[in-house]
């Protein structure tokens, strides 16, 4: 065996060890209190460095040779039908890999500093390496059962996250609402398994990708429409998008690591790796980025409508993994640009959410920006850090956006005619957006005048909190130049989800779309900086107008499945109630009373007196003689 091979053959410590560690913090109790910590902290950094080990003997081969599936044990073995375990180690999912290790170790180490005082941090970190080891379980899977079992697996664990306060009502409401329409969404993923099954006896990515082809054009867009259900569930796109920014309910930590670097891209991961399917239906694609366009849009305007800074980069996630959807909506040749926005996405973004856990430690936890101001001074740190992710996602020139999210503007403009303008001048749009809402945020959380309460005493976050976030900083100003430099990521994942198409005639000319771009993004922060930057702000939130209010309300998503799904669940509910009480019950209590009260009045005919008996009997025989004489003499 060469050592290549050694090293990957030892590919399922990367679930083991989280998974074990996860068991030993969550079973020991109390006695883990004192080291808890740090080895929920030293597992995903080990992990880390070994899928760097793991990704270079892969990337020592060639063709082929990068690509194996690595069997591990048979799972389900029934008639002609048989799952075994094993991961499929490939571009694709050591990339993610490695975003999952890389960020999670970051995470880890950050929350060492922030959950410093928390007494739950032995169980907030068995918490987070069961989500670590679901997640590397989802990517690593070599069929679509054992990503579905890891697609569970995240479910819980981001429930169990979200819920960490789950003495506060909004914690536990939030991790519900999460948990729920995350069920919606696996309902879809579930039939399409199924599908896959029916038609194709089998659920492994090889003999589903071989064997699609011949299915009829009506199952494939079926399959692909279902796979598309489950993904906007996990990643929180339209019509399921309403979880994700009530889950900022739990610690920021959980925050940076469910909205940057995993859960919210597994839907992006599911439709990449679901390429072959995708790429023979035009109406599932089409649906995709139709749903990535209406998400992308829908985050932005929400965004600039909230005073939560969590919130803020909550909804900015929405919108920005709606760029991913339409970028691998768009099919071949552009599945990559939607991976590289989406590991750009885990820089900046973890960056964001860990600058903004260190401003809520450094502020007693208050998270309203109304209540913030003249921090820079204060926090030059995680100002800095703050302002780097800041760049990278408003698309700042050699900033991680800019390399990134340009390439799908341009890409969807590429696709030509009527949808081609639509989906590229909407993605425009939410650039400008963008700019606009965190520019937004930048100015009324460190800039103008202090407007803090007298009990708050800012001060900077300890090293185990900076240091990671430095690390993040840099990836947000550098990742994209490291990414696409020679096309780098594109080629590597072009054995997965096919090589990039050789650049042609452009709808627009790249350098006059850069441009383009840039005047709409510095039209976007130029408009936030005359509203919020020469004016004070005001600490009480003003009334706003119409189009504020709705998206302080993110545009009355919620009020809309209130009315339109959970009320008339809800009669529905109390209707069957009232049907099975009154009707079915009703029905089956009325014949038991009648056959009680029956027995009961002939019961009384059982004296137990011979008499009683005999004149019974005498009456009985009376009876009979004078139907049998009736019918004689008639």
């Amino acid at each position: 065996m060469s050592p290549a091979h050694g090293i990957q053959s030892a590919a399922w410590l990367l679930v083991v060890l989280p998974a074990l560690s996860a068991a030993l913090l969550l079973l020991l109790g109390k006695r883990a209190d004192k080291w808890g910590h740090l080895l929920g902290a030293l597992v995903p950094v080990a992990l880390f460095i070994y899928t760097v080990a793991l990704f270079f003997s892969i990337k020592s081969e060639s063709g082929e040779g990068r690509v194996r599936d690595l069997h591990l044990f048979s799972w389900i073995a029934v008639g002609g039908f048989k799952v075994d375990v094993g991961f499929l180690l490939d571009p694709l999912s050591l990339t993610f890999a490695l975003l999952i290790t890389g960020v999670g170790s970051l995470i880890h180490i950050y929350s060492i500093g922030y959950m410093a005082h928390d007494e739950g941090r032995r169980r907030f970190f068995g918490y987070l390496n069961l989500f670590i080891a679901a997640m590397l379980l989802l990517v690593l899977g070599d069929n679509f059962l054992s990503l579905y079992v890891g697609w569970e697996g995240v479910g819980l664990a981001s429930y169990l996250l979200i819920a960490y306060y789950y003495n506060r009502d909004s914690a536990a409401t939030a991790a519900k609402k999460a948990f729920i329409a995350n069920r919606v969404g696996d309902v879809g993923l579930s039939i399409a398994i199924m599908l896959m099954f029916a038609y194709l006896g089998t659920t492994s990515f090889q003999g589903v990708f071989a064997g699609v082809g011949g299915l009829p054009h009506g199952v494939v867009t079926a399959i692909a429409l279902m796979l598309l259900l489950g993904a906007c569930g996990k990643s929180g796109q339209f019509p399921l998008q309403t979880w994700l920014p009530d889950a900022m309910e739990g610690p920021t930590p959980v925050s940076a690591l469910i909205h940057a670097a995993t859960m919210v891209t597994a839907g992006v991961y599911l439709i990449a790796r679901s390429a072959p399917i995708f790429d023979l239906t035009g109406a599932g694609r089409t649906v995709v980025t139709i749903v990535g366009a209406i998400t992308l849009l829908y985050g932005c305007v929400c965004a600039f409508g909230q005073d939560d800074l969590k919130k803020v980069l909550a909804y900015s996630t929405v919108s920005q993994i709606g760029y991913m959807f339409l970028a691998v909506g768009l099919g071949k040749g552009v599945y990559a640009i939607g991976i590289l926005h989406l590991l750009g996405h885990g820089f900046f973004k973890a960056a964001l959410f860990l600058s903004a856990g260190s401003v809520m430690h450094a502020m007693n936890d208050r998270i309203d920006m109304r209540r913030f101001g003249g921090l820079v001074r204060i926090m030059p740190i995680t100002y800095g850090v703050f302002l780097c992710g800041y760049l990278a996602i408003i698309g700042f020139p050699l900033a991680t956006g800019y390399f990134t999210k340009d390439k799908i503007i341009e890409a969807a403009l590429d696709k030509g005619g009527t949808s081609g303008w639509v989906l590229g001048l909407a993605a425009l749009l939410g650039a400008g957006l963008t700019a606009f809402y965190m520019t937004r945020a930048l100015l009324m959380t460190f800039h103008g005048q202090r407007r803090w309460e007298d009990d708050v005493h800012p001060h900077e976050a300890p090293a185990t909190m900076t240091v990671p976030m430095i690390v993040l900083g840099f990836l947000s100003l550098v990742g994209g130049f490291v990414l696409t430099f020679g096309g780098g990521l594109q080629n590597w994942l072009a054995p997965v989800v096919g090589k990039p198409e050789e650049a042609g005639v452009h709808t627009i000319s790249t350098p006059v779309l850069t441009a383009l771009t840039l005047v709409v993004v510095a039209g976007g922060a130029a408009g936030a900086w005359l509203v919020f930057g020469r004016n004070p702000v005001p600490v009480t939130q003003p009334a706003g107008s119409f189009v504020t209010v709705a998206a302080r309300r993110n545009l009355y998503a919620d009020a809309f499945n209130e009315s339109v799904l959970m009320r008339p669940g809800q009669w529905l509910v109390r209707g069957l109630v009232f049907f099975d009480n009154k009707g079915v019950d009703g029905a089956v209590n009325t014949v038991a009373a009648g056959l009680g009260g029956g027995s009961g009045r002939l019961r009384r005919l059982q004296t137990g007196f011979v008499r009683s008996y005999a004149l019974s009997m005498l009456a009985g025989t009376a009876a009979v003689l004078a139907v049998l004489l009736a019918v004689r003499f008639s």
